[in-house]
């Protein structure tokens, strides 16, 4: 069990508000140093060695980084960032200036994310034990929202994913952040929340199916109910034919093993009532060969990050009792696998889902609206306000918005602006795509209720919503997730290449900074 979840966080992240001293730089290895786009020229004295840096600075364009070291110190390297340009869009003018710095444009999140991101990755191409953070001549709010951005860049970058080599890495491991030189104190605390809970997802999304398989997947939901003291059931496959779970069931019966099943995990915070305001659903195919339509090799290497959903899910309701949300949250996972072989299902095959809607298979590839069809209806059930899911869903997606952006879906129209303005505040970038019911002529089927999708394939992430949406009472605010930013290979924002947890950052900027307008336009 101990290689199936991420080890605690190591890193510390400390602060040494107000001047900054040598004592102070002689205890980091590398320093990251931020400053402005245009650095007003009284401000390079206030930095470390600053007329070497100025001259070094000179010598490279504005949004180049600048590497140098501080004299008669072995240890301290710098890295120098000057913030990028802001454009027209989504920017917003700051008053307060410090150090004779004009009034500043403020980065948006994800720029501001990427920026951090760059430069905590060059700090530790040394493998520093120590890393520290100096931001000079940014107004106050800004610097504040950098220190926090580089505190999650710092997190994501000194984070290793799972690996089993034969011989242990001797790279060593980044022990300290230290920000130094700010005014006061700031509160990192939400940034590292956010952190963990990210790196959580990240972990078990990347896990290989051999390691991370269904039974296992139960056996590491246990472990974190256990930690966080949330109420875990399992509903097998035994208890889900009695319910008439017929679309979840006909993905599982092609497995090799009879450990498929559908997970709830209750958080109740002290003083709260039973029902449970929020539910979080997640897909969670810990490997997808297809089915019987099965999927090319390419197609298919890094199916086991199909369950990418149910890590966001389990991440954003680890990050939520951390916080101490006040309201009780019900989350919902979907695991099993979609396999080949002589049981599993097949196109044209006509089965029942636990609402009583019929369905046509049309193609076996499309498993994860299947599964998910069921694991909706019994959060519907229980009378939630909101029920956000998560989901790898579609190529077409992807195709759509590549990889930098995901995908949203709701049966509430009036929250489509604010949910492009939750990913335009915390950098997780999303944008929603239409739902008229007359999508759903495309799925129209002779023998069934509904076609689980259209041959053709056009529109299939539309169409998978309007699938999804049948199985969502209308008293309940839907907003459906198709993650197809949850893997990029350049990383993206803060995270490196790989797994990105996006969906996490997002959610947790929805329910906390945007909860009164989103409750509002949800019809709470």
């Amino acid at each position: 069990m101990s290689d199936l979840l991420p080890p605690a966080r190591k890193l510390r992240i400390s602060q040494a508000p107000g001047n900054v001293t040598k004592g102070a730089l002689g205890k980091v290895e590398q320093l990251i140093i931020v400053v402005p786009h245009r650095v007003p020229a009284g401000l390079w004295s206030q930095l470390p060695d600053g007329s070497r840096l100025h001259n070094l600075a000179r010598r490279h364009p504005a949004d180049a980084m600048v590497r140098t070291h501080l004299p008669n110190s072995a240890a301290t390297g710098i890295v120098l960032g000057r913030l990028p340009r802001v454009g027209k869009t989504g920017a917003r003018r700051s008053g307060a200036s410090l150090a004779g710095a004009s009034a500043a444009q403020t980065l948006a999140a994800f720029d501001r994310l990427r920026f951090a991101g760059k430069l905590v990755a060059e700090a530790l191409v040394d493998s520093p034990k120590s890393l520290g953070l100096l931001i000079v001549g940014v107004p106050d709010d800004e610097a504040t929202l950098l220190a926090q951005a580089f505190t999650l860049a710092t997190i994501a970058h000194a984070h290793r994913l799972p690996a089993w080599f034969s011989k242990p890495s001797k790279q060593r491991l980044l022990g300290t952040l230290r920000i130094l030189g700010l005014p006061a104190r700031i509160d990192v605390n939400r940034a590292e929340i956010e952190g963990d809970a990210i790196n959580l997802a990240r972990w078990l999304t990347v896990m290989p199916a051999n390691k991370l398989s269904a039974a296992g997947y139960h056996d590491v939901l246990k472990t974190l109910a256990k930690n966080h003291r949330w109420q875990l059931e399992f509903l097998d496959e035994a208890r889900l034919a009695k319910l008439g779970a017929g679309a979840f069931l006909a993905v599982s019966q092609g497995n090799a093993t009879r450990d498929a099943g559908i997970v709830r995990l209750r958080y109740r915070p002290a003083g709260s009532g039973r029902r449970a305001p929020l539910a979080l659903v997640g897909k969670g195919i810990i490997f997808d060969t297809g089915g019987n339509n099965v999927k090319s090799f390419k197609s298919m290497l890094d199916m086991h990050e199909d369950m990418g959903g149910s890590a966001v899910a389990i991440a954003t309701l680890q990050a939520l009792t951390r916080i101490g949300y006040p309201e009780p949250v019900d989350c919902w996972l979907a695991i099993t696998e979609n396999r080949i072989g002589a049981r599993a299902y097949k196109s044209r095959d006509v089965v029942t889902a636990i609402n009583g809607t019929t369905i046509e298979v049309i193609h076996t590839d499309a498993e994860g609206r299947m599964v998910l069809a069921d694991t909706l209806a019994l959060a519907g059930r229980e009378r939630p306000d909101v029920i956000l899911d998560f989901a790898t869903l579609t190529g077409t997606c992807w195709q759509a918005l590549t990889d930098r952006y995901s995908g949203v879906f709701t049966n509430r129209a009036a929250l489509n602006p604010l949910l492009i303005d939750t990913g335009t505040r915390t950098g997780e970038r999303v944008w929603p795509f239409p739902m008229d019911a007359d999508y759903e002529e495309e799925l129209k089927s002779k023998v069934a209720d509904i076609s689980q999708c259209s041959p053709g394939g056009e529109g299939d992430h539309i169409l998978a919503a309007r699938f999804l949406q049948r199985f969502v009472p209308d008293s309940a605010a839907w907003v459906h997730m198709d993650l197809s930013a949850v893997t990029r290979k350049e990383g993206l924002a803060q995270v490196p290449s790989g797994a990105t947890g996006f969906g996490v950052r997002y959610t947790l900027g929805l329910l906390l900074d945007q909860a009164d307008e989103f409750k509002r336009l949800a019809g709470q």
